[in-house]
Parts: C-alpha cells; structure tokens; sequence
C-alpha cells in the first residue's frame, strides 16, 4: 500500500469514525504510526525538489513514487539491477 492509498485510507476513516470498530481503528492507527516510525527523510536541492514535484504532478504520482522510478532505472542502467524483462506479447496501450 502507497503512502498516498493508506493516507486516502485514514481520511476516509476519519469521515466516518463512528462506523468504525474499536479493534479496526485499533489496527489503522497500529499502521499509521508504523508508517510514521519507517519514514526517511531524504533533503533535496530546491531545485530538485521542484523538479521532481513536477513530474510528480504529471504522472499523478507521489513524490516518493518518482524517486523510487528514478533511482529504479539509474541502477538499472548502470547494471547495479537486473533489467527488468518487458513481455513482447503485452499491449501497452501506445505507452512505451
């Protein structure tokens, strides 16, 4: 589950708390502070930040999202990774 899913998660949660059991607004809160607890901060550049927060934006995507892409393909490329093998069969509906 993204940051931004389980965000999604907790609001609608809070919308309607008074639906809610106490052993299911037990586990969400366990999860939040797990979340919270695993979170690294990571400090860009101004520039950078804007940059990713950009692209961010375009693909309607996290910030974290993008990074994670980002730092995917340069290990890739850099052979760090495996390749990732693309299924020549697959429609990619004319996105590459």
């Amino acid at each position: 589950m993204t940051r931004i899913s389980f965000a999604e998660e907790l609001e609608s949660t809070a919308d309607r708390i008074a639906d809610m059991s106490r052993p299911d607004l037990q586990i969400i809160l366990r999860r939040a502070a797990l979340m919270l607890r695993n979170v690294a901060g990571v400090s860009l550049e101004p520039a950078t930040e804007d940059a990713l927060n950009a692209i961010a934006a375009e693909m309607k995507v996290g910030q974290s999202d993008v990074i994670q892409i980002v730092l995917r393909e340069w290990l890739e490329t850099n052979a760090y990774l495996p390749v990732r093998a693309v299924d020549e069969e697959s429609d990619t509906d004319g996105s590459a």
